[in-house]
């Protein structure tokens, strides 16, 4: 039963890719009429995509989610909320910092400015940014505080600093929001808000447990357009 098991969610996984592949494949060949360059190559990368995504994708609902619900319904055990939102901040520091779309990102700034913008200053910036962002949103667990008297000022706040920053920034800070929302941060930080929820009982998990990624990227967006005003200063 087991095998059987495995076998599904292997073709469940394979489902999911297989449509997108065939879509680039068939315009590659019928549209464009170029041929697929090496394509032994091409059907290992596929395979190998398709094993990599499946593993990945068991291993964090046997690791991440699991470990991010437990933290998450235990840190109530520290009673102090101030501890609670300093936790938050390094847990969604450190997740950040091995984003991989985050890193691809950051590299190919550092790439397009020539160096100007070194990939090591902007991923720590939108570290802390996210960090910030994480800890606002545990913050408002824990207080009860409605979304929109938080997202409200930090939109503003953003839209104050985009006329500050310099041109670039603004795009680059809203790409690396998008960065940030990758499979490392999303399981665990999702995980964590949740599991907070559950133990809380004056949160809804449904109402509460939901929107810190959102949060998160808009403390990434502000963190970048003030390193934009930093390095205009």
């Amino acid at each position: 039963m087991r095998g059987l098991e495995a076998l599904g969610a292997l073709w469940e996984t394979l489902r999911s890719i297989l449509p997108l592949t065939a879509i680039l494949a068939l315009f590659q060949l019928i549209i464009l009429r170029k041929p697929i360059d090496n394509v032994k190559e091409f059907a290992i990368g596929f395979l190998l995509s398709v094993i990599g995504l499946h593993f990945f994708l068991k291993g964090v609902s046997m690791s991440l989610f699991p470990l991010g619900d437990s933290v998450g319904r235990n840190l109530v055990i520290l009673e102090r909320k101030w501890l609670i939102v300093i936790i938050a901040f390094i847990i969604g520091y450190l997740g950040t910092l091995v984003e991989p779309a985050l890193k691809a990102l950051a590299l190919e700034v550092e790439e397009i400015s020539i160096g100007a913008i070194p990939h090591k200053v902007l991923i720590h910036a939108v570290a802390i940014g996210f960090g910030t962002g994480m800890g606002i949103g545990i913050f408002k667990i824990l207080n009860g505080v409605s979304y929109m008297k938080i997202i409200v000022p930090l939109l503003v706040i953003i839209i104050i600093l985009s006329f500050l920053a310099p041109e670039e920034f603004v795009a680059i800070a809203m790409d690396s929001a998008s960065a940030t929302t990758g499979p490392v941060n999303i399981p665990l930080n999702m995980a964590l808000a949740i599991g907070l929820t559950k133990i809380i009982e004056s949160a809804d998990p449904l109402l509460s447990g939901f929107g810190i990624v959102g949060l998160t990227s808009i403390g990434a967006v502000i963190s970048v357009l003030m390193l934009g005003i930093l390095t205009r200063i």
